[in-house]
């Protein structure tokens, strides 16, 4: 099996990641409810992945990145708050459905920045976008669907002139790409753990500027001040009611710990190393379309293609049954730029690269892709 499927989640972790995860199902109790010391030591693992979840996105202090199940939750969160009672709000053609659905559920009226034809995002209009009812810019750092990067520091430095807050997706950059959330005028950013991050399932979160006071999606037990009716308003207890994922955010502390080992650097080059070998294999085959700028250097490692006019649904499952290759077909939840690139009815066959896969496994999936173009041919 080769796994070329990171975007959607990370197959292959560090080691590391496995033995924490089993040694905190073993051994951590529940985070700030005892002081006994399976307690302390729940306590310590969260508090340790909060300062290293601050120090990865330079963010402001370790006290206000609150733990969620993932960046959906993440995001449901902060928009639901700041568009509460509606206004106005400015995102983008790129976004994932879990950036769009909570807009289009907050009844907030919504500017749309475009994409062109190749999936490009187009901000020329970001300036004239803003209103005097403008309550938030949401977008993400780089597109699920081609791996294009997003201007965040134009972004954010538009919005701090606005004094207009800034809500970042970092789903697919968390783990891979240097984000400084101070540098950028990054208000809120939200990350999931189990993607670049290379941590479990089931965690992640948001880091908010102290200048926000986000209200929290649920209420309830928080281990302290238990006879308020109130939930805590202190965060980061104030958005995570109920027991935190302790098991699962010890691996995701395991991980992180790997990440600032490994260097974020290192593991840039090498998954960008890996999807540029596999786009100059590829992209002058007959029939095969890529999407996205690979005229830029800096971009997620991501590869997003179609070939002829074949069904990409079509494709990933040849590419899985006949060569054990695993991708990613269809809108891969953001329809607006499936939209923009024409290809609602056919989708793209996304293959993603990761830290652990190898230029074997890429040279394999691109003599898969060729196999396929002769067979249409």
């Amino acid at each position: 099996m080769i796994y070329l499927d990171n975007a959607a989640t990370s197959l292959h972790r560090p080691a590391c990641v496995v033995q924490a995860v089993t040694e905190a199902l073993n051994g951590l109790g529940n985070c700030g409810r005892c002081a006994h010391s399976a307690s302390l030591a729940a306590g310590r693992t969260i508090h340790e992945a909060r300062s290293r979840i601050d120090r990865l996105f330079h963010g402001y202090g370790p006290a206000q990145v609150a733990f969620t199940v993932n960046s959906t939750a993440a995001l449901n969160l902060a928009l639901s708050s700041l568009l509460a009672g509606g206004g106005h709000a400015i995102t983008t053609a790129l976004e994932h459905n879990s950036v769009l659905r909570p807009l289009y559920r907050s009844g907030a009226e919504l500017t749309i920045l475009p994409a062109d034809a190749n999936g490009q995002l187009l901000l020329d209009g970001l300036e004239a976008a803003f209103r005097p009812d403008t309550k938030l810019v949401v977008c993400t750092h780089a597109s699920n669907v081609t791996g294009d990067l997003v201007d965040i520091a134009h972004i954010g430095a538009v919005c701090a002139a606005h004094g207009v807050p800034f809500v970042m997706d970092a789903s697919q950059t968390a783990g891979c790409f240097a984000i400084d959330m101070q540098a950028a005028h990054i208000d809120v950013l939200c990350f999931t753990g189990h993607k670049s991050l290379l941590g479990p399932q089931g965690t992640g979160g948001l880091c908010v500027s102290p200048k926000l006071r986000l209200a929290p999606l649920c209420v309830g037990g928080s281990g302290v001040h238990s006879f308020d009716r109130e939930h805590p308003s202190q965060m980061p207890t104030a958005l995570e009611a109920g027991t935190l994922n302790g098991h699962g955010i010890a691996g995701l502390a395991a991980a992180l710990e790997w990440l600032e080992e490994t260097g974020l650097n290192t593991i840039r080059r090498r998954e960008q190393a890996l999807a540029d070998r596999f786009y100059r294999g590829v992209k002058d085959l007959p029939g095969v379309k890529c999407y996205g700028d690979f005229s830029v250097k800096e971009r997620s490692p991501i590869v997003a293609l179609n070939l002829g006019d074949w069904d990409s649904a079509l494709v990933s499952d040849e590419l899985a049954q006949r060569f054990g290759i695993l991708t990613r077909p269809g809108a891969h939840c953001a329809p607006l730029i499936h939209k923009a690139m024409g290809t609602v009815e056919q989708g793209a066959v996304r293959f993603s690269f990761g830290y652990f896969n190898t230029e074997e496994e890429v040279d394999t999936a691109i003599r898969a892709v060729e196999t396929l173009c002769m067979e249409d041919a």
